[in-house]
């Protein structure tokens, strides 16, 4: 790992290529000087994905911390949330739905972008654990920007000026959902969200691939089947290794992940008999563009 920037205690460490730094040396229970936060900052942005790590949090300090990136917004599932802490969702191997069932989180591990059906999805979406497996249960994050600018030519125009219908659920994958979730959509009276399928970055101008599979109930101009298929389908062209890190989490972790450049995707390869519980703090964004 190569070191791209350095404060006295400040360590900020490339991790790969095309993704990823690492941040020590800051403690954000304190207070930080605004040449720090905005190194900070700058790595996120830059390298897609940030993790700042030896923190110590409570859920609220938690939130202190991921408030020096911007505005926190609510997530739109609001059945897990950290004790007092409105702001902090949970996410756990352990949450049940309202009828006691287990949670389907696993069934829709796929490659996303947080939140797409809303009109101000969040520009960073932060990551903190709490208890994790033995091993395994990392998060996966690919820089969709460098995964744009490498398709053919040909898919770049086609794909480029798409538009996208999002809400809760895709109605094509409600079977697969948090029937909480499903129970949700069915009674929402919201339109859908239209929203680009290459959006492009407020603050630094580039180009990224932006969707959310289950939330997509259709591109523009096709059918929601013929809709899920083809992002599958670009999926698998799209992402590749070199644009790609899993972050394997050890306590103390700060994940970052910036949405406009990147999707994610929680890992399952662990021990389910053992808890996997992870804070997640939400920053508000722009309208995509």
């Amino acid at each position: 790992m190569s070191v791209l920037a350095e404060e006295p205690t400040l360590r900020i460490t490339k991790i790969k290529e095309h993704i990823g730094a690492e941040a020590t040396g800051v403690d954000l229970t304190q207070p930080i000087d605004e040449v720090t936060r905005q190194r900070l900052y700058d790595a996120l942005v830059d390298n897609v994905a940030l993790v700042i790590r030896d923190q110590h949090f409570t859920a609220a300090q938690y939130a202190d911390a991921a408030s020096l990136f911007g505005e926190l917004m609510e997530d739109q599932n609001r059945m897990y949330l950290a004790d007092g802490v409105p702001l902090v969702s949970v996410l756990s191997n352990q949450n049940k739905d309202t009828k006691g069932g287990q949670a389907k989180m696993a069934n829709n591990a796929t490659w996303h972008t947080d939140h797409t059906n809303q009109e101000l999805p969040p520009k960073f979406t932060c990551l903190y654990p709490v208890s994790l497996p033995d091993t395994g249960g990392g998060t996966a994050v690919c820089n969709m920007r460098d995964a744009y600018e490498a398709l053919p030519q040909n898919l770049k125009d086609r794909i480029t000026g798409m538009r996208t219908e999002n809400t809760l659920i895709s109605s094509v994958r409600m079977a697969a959902a948090n029937q909480d979730i499903v129970r949700t959509q069915k009674e929402s009276k919201t339109p859908p969200i239209i929203q680009p399928l290459v959006r492009t970055h407020p603050e630094r101008g580039t180009k990224a691939i932006w969707f959310h599979k289950s939330k997509t109930e259709r591109i523009i101009g096709m059918e929601p089947q013929e809709t899920q298929d083809f992002l599958e389908e670009l999926l698998e062209t799209a992402i590749k290794s070199e644009f790609s890190y899993v972050h394997e989490y050890r306590l103390g972790d700060m994940l970052m992940v910036d949405n406009r450049s990147a999707m994610h995707k929680a890992g399952f390869d662990f021990d389910h008999s053992q808890h996997r519980m992870i804070y997640r703090a939400l920053v508000r964004g722009e309208r995509p563009e």
